[in-house]
């Protein structure tokens, strides 16, 4: 299967350790940065803008999982891969793969939560089934 998403990124000094090797954390920071511009290259709104025009507040992380293969060194330009979307009811598990020309550097799912406001909340947000007309987009 073909990524839904392709994006290159080089690598920055801030995302790197005193070695200049990427700290594992930024990785999964890139993997959030793709699932944003999946959504965007979907046609969705941008996240920001996504409140007013759908309502939704977000897509917070409710599970991740990554494996590190590899290492990147600042100043590489790896390709950022994401899939499309596995939907759930109001759930979606997006798989990532952080490549440096053919080799694997890091690959993994993250898995969120389609949410808007709920003032009776605790937290303020509930859970709600992702919209069809955003499933729709990935099919």
């Amino acid at each position: 299967m073909q990524p839904f998403l392709i994006r290159e990124h080089r690598i920055e000094w801030g995302q790197c350790d005193p070695a200049g090797i990427v700290f594992a954390p930024r990785f999964i920071d890139m993997f959030a940065e793709s699932t944003i511009l999946l959504f965007e290259a979907a046609g969705l709104p941008r996240k920001r803008d996504m409140l007013a025009q759908m309502g939704v507040v977000g897509f917070p992380l409710v599970d991740l999982s990554a494996r590190f293969v590899s290492p990147a060194s600042y100043g590489d330009v790896v390709r950022i891969e994401a899939d499309a979307p596995i939907f759930g009811k109001s759930s979606f598990t997006i798989a990532h793969r952080i490549l440096l020309g053919d080799r694997l550097c890091v690959e993994g799912t993250e898995k969120r939560v389609w949410t808007v406001a709920s003032p009776d909340a605790p937290s303020g947000l509930r859970s709600t089934p992702v919209p069809d007309d955003v499933r729709s987009r990935f099919c």
